[in-house]
């Protein structure tokens, strides 16, 4: 996978995750063309398209588009799972997700997809052990921000 992206149906950009290094500029242009052509498609066609040397497989899910660029050699219905468990690992985390999850979130939403794809593969099928690790990262946080209120002596003391 080149790069995903997550946008609304007027084109807001909510969640944008590359795979291969380009500039800024290049990013811009690319979601901008990416975002448009999706959103003119009607909601009849097909979910994979021919675009540049890449082949674009996008899907909605309430208000938001899902899209990833994968390269030629790769499979569209494996492209759309991938896509499909990221929005049920979304799910369960926020209990049905939505937009403003995204929005609000988004740290939360980049860390779920981190510890779901890694370098634009799949590093992790279960969706219970990646559920599990954002728990475990999720209670470290909290640890965290409650040494920093309660004083730092706490967290030696936890990890004793």
């Amino acid at each position: 996978m080149q790069f995903m992206l997550l946008f609304s149906r007027q084109g807001k950009l909510r969640l944008q995750k590359w795979y291969v290094p380009l500039s800024d500029k290049e990013k811009k242009k690319i979601t901008r063309e990416l975002v448009q052509t999706v959103l003119a498609r009607k909601p009849k066609m097909c979910s994979f398209l021919e675009w540049r040397d890449l082949k674009i497989v996008y899907k909605r899910y309430a208000s938001l588009y899902f899209c990833c660029a994968i390269e030629d050699q790769d499979n569209e219905l494996i492209t759309l799972e991938i896509i499909h468990r990221y929005v049920e690992l979304l799910d369960k985390y926020f209990g049905s997700v939505c937009e403003l999850d995204i929005i609000f979130n988004f740290e939360k939403a980049y860390f779920i997809l981190d510890e779901f794809l890694l370098g634009g593969e799949v590093q992790e099928t279960s969706k219970k052990n990646v559920l599990k690790a954002i728990e475990q990262a999720d209670l470290l946080q909290e640890v965290y921000n409650f040494s920093i209120l309660e004083g730092a002596g706490y967290l030696k003391d936890l990890l004793i």
